[in-house]
């Protein structure tokens, strides 16, 4: 995408002069436009603090409305107290634990939180830390997994031996990125089907002494299911009887892992199956943060080696770290702890059904246009993914997404992975703050573009590289 130019690349400074409000001078309404500042390289001078603002506040209203943002699992609201105390500590560095030692205890209690909901064996012992995100959480688990896997195989790496990871073709990018990354061969297994997730037994299949782990999906993004956490870690006990291969099995639960435990207590999913080894989840998505804050924790000391995580003696104090990123704001954190306190499990249960309940009514109604196909119902994640149904011709999913986006709503719009290209479909994710009069508003939308959409002669582009609206 080439840089925007702005006013100055046509008509020049005085164009540009005119891209403030006059009454945004400081006294005299024309002495904040004498100068138009570049778009492009630093200005020569300073400009007044209103003067700046007001030039950043108006090119951003061009953005979309993220609580319109149908494609993002992300937290687009949280109430105004919450986002009091962020303000007070952006300015705390959360690696100076010595500085800041209140905010270090309360990330030390949110890891105690999740490791009891999450049910480690010993809530007291078990080890984690606050990350920018799930995905920074997913690179260290794996690498907890490569290392664990190398040592104990330390006779054939790095000469002879060449690590794997088991995974579905559905995960998010950041593990093929952590592959990538760490010279770790991904073995995904494909779709087939209408299965659209991990299946235990192919996955066992391709496991052997190479395989650091398996990762499950706790809220696949593709179409919100769960992948069948419990199952997977029975083929792997049936593989390790047969073989005697021992595999770990760490859960991605980057929005599930904070759905399941208040909607779906039955389930059995995390530290009380034994071959669990870590558990990673996204603070900023059903955690109810805004972003950027993530976790990731291991079952117990045992399972994270001591040889990742680094003693450093900064800012006046020795302290252990084995996160990837260094300083940042403990504003999210501190958020994270605040909405802890704030819910409690009732909350927690409360906000999260309510989620799931805009969106099984959402899908159902969708449904009942005749126009579309549901994958899911949102009675896993509160996500469903649907398709046109079979017969519609005169356009497909990409021009759904298209016309919506023209009424503000951002549905994406995607093919499946292998062994399921032949399939696009939308996804409607569902958070807190989407209310049921919104989804109803959605719903009133599609309904007035449908008779125009049935009108065309055909999709109107079928070039789904160039029409997806959104990339995974």
């Amino acid at each position: 995408m080439a840089l925007h130019q702005g006013a100055s690349g046509d008509g020049g400074p005085e164009r540009r002069r005119l891209s403030l409000n006059p009454f945004f001078g400081e006294a005299d309404p024309v002495a904040g436009m004498t100068a138009a500042p570049p778009t492009h390289r630093l200005p020569d001078g300073p400009l007044p603090p209103s003067t700046a603002y007001q030039l950043v506040h108006d090119e951003l209203m061009l953005d979309g409305n993220s609580r319109l943002n149908l494609a993002t699992f992300v937290t687009t609201w949280m109430e105004p107290q919450a986002g009091v105390l962020m303000g007070e500590c952006r300015d705390k560095n959360m690696i100076d634990k010595d500085e800041y030692p209140r905010t270090a205890e309360l990330e030390r209690r949110c890891v105690a939180m999740l490791a009891d909901l999450w049910h480690a064996p010993d809530p007291a012992s078990a080890v984690g830390c606050s990350t920018t995100g799930s995905s920074e959480a997913c690179m260290l688990a794996g690498m907890a997994l490569k290392r664990r896997w190398a040592t104990r195989n330390a006779d054939r790496y790095p000469a002879s031996a060449k690590p794997n990871l088991v995974m579905g073709a559905n995960v998010q990018v950041c593990w093929e990125k952590f592959c990538t990354f760490w010279e770790v061969e991904a073995r995904q297994v494909p779709l087939e089907g209408d299965r659209f997730h991990l299946d235990p037994k192919a996955a066992a299949a391709l496991c052997d002494e190479n395989t650091i782990g398996v990762v499950a999906v706790l809220g696949s993004t593709f179409d919100g299911s769960y992948e069948p956490v419990a199952d997977v870690c029975a083929a792997l006990d049936a593989l390790q009887e047969r073989e005697g291969l021992d595999v770990p099995v760490h859960v991605d639960g980057a929005s599930g892992a904070m759905v399941a435990p208040f909607l779906d207590e039955g389930l059995v999913w995390d530290f009380r199956l034994p071959r669990v080894s870590s558990i990673n989840t996204s603070g900023h998505k059903y955690g109810l943060v805004y972003p950027g804050v993530g976790w990731a924790l291991w079952r117990s000391p045992a399972e994270l080696p001591d040889e990742l995580v680094f003693r450093v003696n900064y800012l006046g104090g020795d302290m252990p770290t084995f996160a990837l990123n260094f300083s940042r704001p403990g504003a999210q954190v501190v958020a994270q702890y605040y909405t802890f306190l704030r819910l409690g499990r009732e909350g927690y249960r409360a906000v999260q059904q309510a989620a799931r309940d805009v969106a099984r009514g959402l899908a159902r109604r969708i449904g009942e246009l005749g126009d579309f196909r549901l994958l899911t119902q949102g009675d896993e994640l509160p996500v469903f993914a649907f398709t046109t149904a079979p017969g519609v011709t005169r356009f497909d999913v990409f021009d759904v997404s298209r016309r919506l986006r023209e009424r503000g709503w951002l549905v994406p719009a995607y093919t499946f992975p292998p062994n399921r290209e032949d399939l696009s479909v939308l996804r409607v994710v569902c958070r807190n703050g989407f209310s049921e009069d919104l989804a109803e508003l959605l719903l009133e939308d599609l309904r007035m573009l449908l008779p125009e959409l049935r009108e065309q002669t055909g999709p109107l582009d079928k070039d789904t590289a160039k029409a997806t609206a959104f990339h995974h």
